[in-house]
């Protein structure tokens, strides 16, 4: 039988613990409401636009019409009219997610009552949102065509625009290509910050980091030991996700592998600070499983992994620019999938180290602290 005067002394005595605990009241009630915020704004699958470059062959004024009509309802947002080389850099690193060529002759054409086609080149790294922009594009070729027929009363045989569209990278879709990426980029994040974070927790619970404080070891040496094996143990798991991938999943690889190590490397600077930084704020494990899945939930949503970025409210997309998973999974999707190079990925991977060099300063920081 159980003992209901002790049952109930023991709820009271824990519920009085953890109203007294503001740590714990905050994971309780505070972190629960700004997740299912964030996630309900961040989960979003609408195709709502996508980056756009032109490349205008025929210079008509026909032909700057028709690009003017279709950025005209901002479902493809201009980056400018470029020449055909220009248009496939942007669309490797990531810069635009569609080129359209609008080919010689346009205009010819099209005041000489005849079919004209527009070629579509569209990154289908992103299955979703390539079969999207492809149907958007024809729906506003087909009704470019029907305010013609209008405008002559219905009359046969009126000019004819079509496009003609191009899948670049994953030409026949595999949702796959898309996800293993991302998921690579997610596993690795959820294994340093969270190993990281509870590995130096324990060792405050069990009273081995006072015994280190003792030693002439430097706080700063203590701290680069302590997180180097987990940075190898990273990039080992680097080096079986990408074999897993391209013999399980036919991931390509058509970039250098050695600018996806240079991503992972500084990718693995800023999760292992990310962990650290966590160690420094919590006193046990379980508190540094917590806090670490807090960081980990938003972080992974908020990436671009399963979602577009584009496709989130603007006032949430600032949010995306402090988080590391973003820069990675665009690293990795522009290497793998469609063969960046160095100087393509110059962006994320620049944005990625300055991020990884404030976390780390702010851990280091922190770190120091605690110990002193």
């Amino acid at each position: 039988m159980i003992d209901l005067v002790s049952l109930a002394a023991i709820v009271r005595k824990e519920f009085i613990q953890a109203l007294r605990d503001r740590r714990m009241l905050a994971m309780l009630l505070g972190i629960p409401v700004l997740q299912i915020i964030i996630f309900g704004f961040a989960a979003n699958l609408e195709f709502n636009r996508a980056d756009t470059v032109f490349v205008d062959e025929d210079r008509s004024e026909e032909s700057r019409d028709f690009l003017r009509g279709l950025t005209a309802e901002k479902t493809f947002l201009a980056h400018g009219v470029v020449t055909v080389a220009e248009m496939e850099r942007e669309l490797r690193n990531g810069t635009s997610q569609v080129g359209v060529v609008v080919p010689r002759g346009f205009g010819r054409r099209v005041e000489g009552v005849e079919a004209a086609t527009v070629q579509a080149f569209v990154d289908g790294s992103d299955p979703t949102r390539a079969v999207a922009a492809t149907a958007a594009l024809e729906q506003y070729a087909s009704r470019r065509t029907l305010e013609a027929l209008r405008g002559l009363g219905g009359v046969a045989g009126v000019a004819r625009v079509t496009f003609e569209p191009r899948l670049l990278y994953n030409p026949s879709l595999k949702s796959r290509l898309f996800m293993v990426p991302g998921t690579a980029a997610s596993i690795l994040v959820i294994l340093t910050t969270i190993v990281t974070a509870m590995g130096l927790a324990r060792e405050r619970e069990v009273g081995t980091m006072e015994q280190l404080l003792v030693t002439p070891i430097r706080p700063l040496t203590l701290m680069v030991g302590k997180t180097i094996p987990y940075a190898v143990f990273g990039l080992v798991d680097v080096t079986l996700i990408l074999v897993v991938g391209n013999l399980v999943f036919d991931v390509p690889m058509r970039g250098g592998v050695a600018v996806v190590y240079l991503g992972a490397l500084v990718y693995l600077v800023s999760t292992l600070g990310v962990g650290l930084l966590i160690a420094t704020v919590v006193e046990t494990q379980q508190q540094a499983l917590m806090v670490g899945f807090f960081f980990l939930l938003p972080a992974i949503l908020l990436s671009g992994f399963m979602t577009p970025i584009e496709a989130m409210p603007r006032w949430i997309v600032p949010l995306t620019y402090l988080n590391p998973v973003r820069y990675f999974v665009a690293i990795l999707r522009a290497v793998l999938l469609r063969g960046a190079g160095l100087r393509d990925v110059a962006e994320p991977m620049g944005s990625l180290a300055a991020l990884s060099l404030g976390v780390l300063l702010l851990s280091a920081a922190r770190f120091r602290r605690t110990l002193g």
